[in-house]
């Protein structure tokens, strides 16, 4: 009972913050549950108690980021007209503000390089990505010339963003400190898909 009291205490929630941050620090295959307990102060059988191993623990944490995000783009799309370039806009400065202001979030969910770990994440990867892409081509299906780039345009566009978050991120810099630069960065990317030069 004793043991059961101490594993409702120790959230899930709790579990996969302080795990997101130890899997970026350490690397998956140098942390065990044990390990993860101790760091948090508690017996491996608390983390048990929420998860049977630990690639359970890392898919819900993958699972949980990934539906954090698709449901601040979902919330984005549903309050703007689909095909208009302010949402695209508005859909790429979530992402940025969404992978600077959770950079170990991000970091799990788009920069492991493990080929096993990335098979947790390729459906979520995939949604996420494809809800991106059907913004991208609702703007370029308006227009004549863009038969060209209706697949190749929204992974560049992503890439171009992830670039943009992974320097940040590896320079220690907050949303708020490059704010100005992701806005103009946006920009410029949205004025190139329409065949603009930025004035």
């Amino acid at each position: 009972m004793a043991r059961k009291a101490v594993a409702q205490e120790l959230s899930r929630e709790r579990i996969l913050e302080e795990a997101r941050g130890l899997f970026v620090t350490h690397g998956y295959r140098s942390l065990t549950m044990r390990s993860i307990a101790k760091t948090m102060g508690y017996s491996h059988g608390a983390l048990y108690y929420h998860f049977k191993e630990k690639a359970e623990l890392f898919h819900a944490l993958v699972s949980d980021d990934f539906n954090m995000l698709l449901s601040r783009s979902h919330d984005i799309i549903g309050r703007t007209r689909l095909g208009e370039m302010a949402q695209l806009e508005r859909l790429m400065l979530e992402f940025i503000k969404f992978g600077l202001e959770n950079p170990n979030h991000y970091e799990i969910m788009f920069m492991i390089k493990d080929p096993e770990l990335q098979q947790y994440s390729r459906t979520e990867k995939a949604q996420c990505l494809d809800l991106f892409a059907t913004v991208v081509r609702a703007i370029l299906t308006k227009r004549a010339d863009a038969d060209d780039r209706i697949y190749s345009a929204p992974w560049s566009l992503f890439m171009s963003m992830h670039g943009f978050i992974s320097y940040s991120i590896n320079f220690n810099q907050t949303y708020d400190e490059v704010k100005k630069l992701a806005e103009a960065h946006v920009k410029y990317l949205c004025e190139g898909l329409l065949g603009r030069t930025v004035s």
